[in-house]
């Protein structure tokens, strides 16, 4: 008897000796037992943020055209369904249970970790389903994640910023080296970081990729009403603002843009399905907005680059109240580098702490920010440091909970449709 969903990632999460074991030797061999060669064009996008927006916008934007969309993107928020998509629906339990077990059947002596099981499984379901096109979002770096076993037709890579450390390097030089594993000889490259490392770029030349970077091959330009991209000699016109709040969601739409034209001749795309899929396009945990009065929104940012981004978003809103930030950040990011720049923004920090393994203790934080003079109060959990903003927040301000996609997560899980709880 198979197991059902649940059953499967719990085994899933202890049978590998590491949680992360970078490398496309061992899910190699087990996508070559399971005898699978996707058939349809595959669009891989990497970076440090931003890559869910992009996924999301492409997702979108070829489904409003018409084609048949496997999207596959990490982590989850709630349900692991999130990450498995087809057709612009969550793939049902069933459908990720017989895609987990023929994984398994092809697997034999060789260990997955987590992500790698579900990453074939996504494939396998992606081909067996018949999509028209894969949108594969990278786990972490690029050259040796187990996305990248699959070659792309076009890759993307946004923002390079410092994160995941640990596995990827300590600058960004050395990290924009694994994003750019991504790209492909001869195959559309786009770069959507506005001032990306020298080493991404000269790695692009090095292979031959067709480089197409975000302010010279292709730029956004900005009306009073709506915007235009210009890719090349083509030209994009009168675009919709995107759903998704934030000014860097333009940039993220741009490089999407980018990439379905880079696809044009196998993909075509009309400029409706364009628009209408800038207008629809949504992604959980993106400043997403979870109630008014006080203003209440989302942000999974746990890096500085993100941190800059919602720091620019915060100040953008024109509330005259107070702006309260419920925080809580795993312990292996920089929680440093995400606090600086939201000095002078936040009024008051409502500090929690994270469980398991990674998470970071709120008495970790308190002493962060005792040491820099910043106003906060500290909570045992996100729930109770949440609930304490709601309380304390008066109609005219501002909570934003951020800081990791645990923090996000766990306030959606007090009630998704109402985060008040």
């Amino acid at each position: 008897m198979s197991l059902s969903l649940p059953e499967w990632l719990a085994s899933l999460e202890v049978r590998h000796p590491k949680v992360i074991e970078l490398g496309l030797d061992r899910v190699g061999r087990v996508w070559a037992r399971l005898g699978a060669k996707p058939a349809f064009p595959v669009i891989s996008v990497g970076g440090t943020n931003g890559k869910g927006s992009v996924c999301a916008y492409l997702e979108a934007m070829l489904s409003e055209a018409g084609y048949r969309v496997g999207r596959y993107t990490s982590p989850h928020l709630l349900r692991f369904n999130e990450r498995i998509r087809l057709a612009g629906r969550e793939a049902d339990d069933a459908m990720i249970v017989a895609a987990l077990d023929a994984v398994e059947a092809a697997r034999g002596e060789v260990s997955l970790t987590y992500f790698e099981h579900t990453t074939l499984a996504a494939m396998w379901l992606f081909q067996r389903q018949g999509v028209d096109v894969a949108v594969l979002e990278v786990g972490l770096g690029g050259r040796l994640d187990a996305v990248n076993l699959f070659d792309a037709d076009c890759a993307v890579v946004t923002p390079v910023d410092l994160d995941h450390m640990a596995f990827l390097g300590d600058s960004r030089e050395a990290i924009g080296y694994e994003k750019a594993g991504i790209f492909r000889p001869g195959r559309d490259a786009i770069c959507a970081d506005p001032e990306p490392p020298a080493s991404l770029l000269h790695h692009a030349r090095h292979i031959g990729a067709r480089l197409l970077r975000f302010g010279h091959e292709f730029r956004i330009e900005r009306g009073a009403d709506d915007w235009l991209c210009r890719v090349e000699d083509r030209v994009y016109p009168a675009l919709p603002r995107p759903r998704m709040p934030g000014e860097h969601q333009f940039d993220n739409a741009a490089a999407a843009i980018a990439a379905l034209d880079a696809m044009r001749l196998s993909l075509p795309m009309p400029m409706a399905a364009i628009r209408a899929g800038l207008a629809r396009a949504g992604m959980p945990g993106r400043f997403q907005v979870v109630g008014v009065a006080p203003l209440r929104v989302l942000d999974v940012g746990h890096n500085p680059h993100a941190a800059r981004a919602l720091a620019a978003s915060l100040m953008a809103i024109s509330a005259p109240g107070r702006r309260l930030a419920v925080f809580a950040m795993l312990i292996d990011k920089d929680a440093v580098g995400v606090i600086e720049p939201l000095v002078g923004v936040v009024d008051h920090w409502f500090l929690a702490g994270l469980g398991g393994d990674r998470g970071r203790p709120v008495a970790a934080l308190a002493e962060l920010f005792a040491a820099r003079g910043l106003a906060h109060s500290s909570w045992p959990d996100v729930a109770s440091a949440w609930r304490a903003a709601c309380r304390e927040a008066g109609p005219a301000d501002t909570i934003a909970a951020f800081g990791s996609f645990h923090t996000v997560a766990e306030v959606l899980a007090l009630t998704p449709d109402n985060p008040d709880g």
